[in-house]
């Protein structure tokens, strides 16, 4: 009984020592741009320096190119295939903008990909909410149809 009991004990350490872990994201703040940083760049026509890059369901904003969403595996490789003829030193700037930053199932392994390759100056916009509140609400620069 005594065994039992210090069994149960341990058993619920470690389920509350796994929930508190916090989830680790392949990207760091400082790897972050926030939305009017780059609406801004695009407005002021500074940005021709970035690669714009949707790995969600449309390329949305002004100047971007859509690779499709991530998570699905031929979207990710079409990404791959087309950062091939990119140069590294390239500054590429990832969104998606499906759904809230935390539950998106794109940026991830896009973001995970783009630094694989080697890209040292890789940029996640920082969309919170989604393209609609973050992006078009603001009537931030968009692609025309």
């Amino acid at each position: 009984m005594k065994h039992v009991f210090f069994l149960h004990i341990v058993l619920f350490l470690l389920k509350g020592t796994a929930a508190a872990q916090p989830t680790k994201e392949p990207w760091s703040e400082a790897q972050l741009m926030a939305t009017q940083t780059l609406a801004a760049q695009i407005s002021k026509k500074t940005d021709d320096h970035l690669l714009i890059v949707s790995v969600g369901p449309d390329a949305v904003i002004k100047g971007s190119v859509n690779m499709g969403p991530a998570h699905e595996p031929e979207h990710l490789k079409q990404l791959k295939r087309y950062l091939k003829k990119i140069p590294r030193t390239k500054e590429i700037v990832l969104y998606c903008g499906c759904c809230p930053f935390d539950r998106c199932p794109n940026i991830r392994p896009a973001f995970k990909t783009i630094t694989g390759m080697g890209f040292k100056k890789a940029w996640l916009l920082n969309i919170p909410k989604n393209i609609k509140t973050d992006w078009l609400d603001k009537q931030y620069p968009v692609n025309e149809e």
